[in-house]
């Protein structure tokens, strides 16, 4: 499989195909968190960063491409935030997106975002051609976290609740694993510069 992940963050895309035991032969990453990027590269040393989503020429890219991924930025749709939409600079970028998804023609993508209002979910569901599926993300982790998926991917909407629970994953030693963590944060640290 060859990825695009736009918006990329720590590479959690890589993560989640290499669970689904999905081989990824080519990972390209759009991101411009120095941090992110840092830690990307630390798991996944073969990862082609490309930058900024802006500055990118998509073209290159076209036909070489099987999976577009992303979760564009959500400040513009979030409850949380103070309801832009896409007059919200961050949100707007969904849109390139969307460019790339015109250009590569990749046979796949997904987006992820926050649940959102109605108009502002249809946007979206105008450029992408489909419409989201809503998933909840406790059926499968000990979080509640609704997010809307667009996607081209055939799969079975009917997702088992797999019952996990937050003392279903907190450590039996914490202290131990905090001094642990403490110590691996440290030498990251140490050594970015």
């Amino acid at each position: 499989m060859r990825v695009l992940s736009l918006f990329d963050g720590i590479s959690c895309g890589r993560v989640a195909l290499e669970r689904a035991d999905i081989p990824v032969d080519m990972y390209v990453s759009s991101e411009i968190d120095k941090y992110a990027i840092q830690i990307a590269q630390k798991n996944y040393p073969d990862i082609v960063q490309i930058g900024d989503i802006t500055n990118v020429c998509f073209s290159e890219y076209a036909g070489e491409i099987d999976l577009i991924i992303g979760g564009s930025p959500c400040q513009g749709f979030s409850t949380a935030g103070q309801g832009l939409n896409f007059d919200d600079p961050r949100s707007k970028l969904f849109f390139e997106f969307v460019r790339a998804i015109k250009i590569i023609k990749p046979k796949y993508f997904l987006l992820e975002n926050v649940k959102m209002k109605k108009e502002w979910q249809d946007i979206i569901s105008e450029q992408l051609g489909v419409a989201p599926v809503e998933i909840n993300s406790a059926l499968v982790s000990a979080q509640n976290r609704v997010r809307l998926y667009w996607t081209n991917i055939p799969f079975d909407k009917n997702i088992e609740d797999r019952k996990i629970y937050l003392k279903d994953i907190l450590l039996q030693d914490a202290t131990t694993d905090r001094e642990k963590s403490h110590a691996i944060i440290g030498s990251v640290a140490r050594t970015t510069p």
